[in-house]
């Protein structure tokens, strides 16, 4: 692996980071540990086959019923632009929450499939964006 040692990128961050936003990812050595330092395009770019598709339900008062399959959450609005609207601020919400407790939830083997949905949220940093990126296909009742 062509890694640059962390105190030579220390030394010289300016270069290794203006190389990381304009060129390309740096693999940085610390020790025995890696690390990679992307700009946030290279990161929308790796998490693109990453997508939010939620089951859609018509509630009998008319209103909408999204459940995200991606991450455990569930929200209901007059109609499915009300829902989906809501629905990618919990996203957002959520990813939030996932990474201040980051060394928690990771670490919940049940919850390291969300990882990329989070990191994927967290890049858009968008609601719109965000809201944008589910796809909803009818649910089963």
């Amino acid at each position: 692996m062509m890694a640059v040692n962390s105190t030579d990128a220390r030394k010289n961050w300016s270069s290794v980071s203006e190389s990381v936003i304009r060129e390309k990812p740096a693999f940085i050595k610390k020790t025995r540990d890696y690390m990679l330092l992307s700009n946030m395009e290279f990161m929308n770019e790796i998490l693109s086959g990453y997508t939010f598709s939620a089951a859609e339900y018509t509630e009998d008062d008319g209103s909408v019923t999204l459940s995200l399959n991606e991450l455990d959450l569930v929200e209901n609005g007059k109609d499915e632009g009300e829902a989906r609207g809501r629905l990618a601020r919990s996203i957002l919400e959520y990813a939030t929450d996932f990474y201040r407790e980051f060394s928690v939830w990771s670490a919940a083997p049940n919850k390291k499939r969300e990882i990329p949905y989070v990191f994927k949220a967290l890049v858009l940093d968008d609601y719109e964006k965000i809201g944008a990126c589910i796809t909803c296909r009818p649910g089963k009742n």
